[in-house]
């Protein structure tokens, strides 16, 4: 990936949490635009500690690596694929 297009999935307003997948099938979610610092190279992913306020590790991807990404949760009012309203009609 390149480094702009990280860059447009952590400035989403309203932002929406993802997942990178990689090319050594390892897979890193993003769940906060804060948690995820892009250089021209390399993505550093924050990990939260417990309080959640600041990283208390972080990991760096290096952004040839990334072959994918997907939204965590479907943006809101939107239905999931495969969601009813309510039960299955009777034949």
């Amino acid at each position: 990936m390149f480094p702009d297009d990280i860059r447009k999935l952590l400035r989403r307003q309203p932002f929406r949490a993802f997942r990178l997948m990689l090319t050594n099938n390892l897979v890193y979610e993003i769940r906060h635009p804060e948690m995820a610092q892009v250089s021209r190279s390399l993505l550093q992913i924050g990990f939260p500690s417990a309080e959640g306020e600041t990283a208390e590790r972080h990991v760096g991807v290096g952004l040839l690596h990334i072959v994918q990404y997907e939204f965590l949760t479907p943006p809101v009012g939107t239905v999931s694929p495969g969601a009813t309203n309510g039960p299955e009609p009777s034949a």
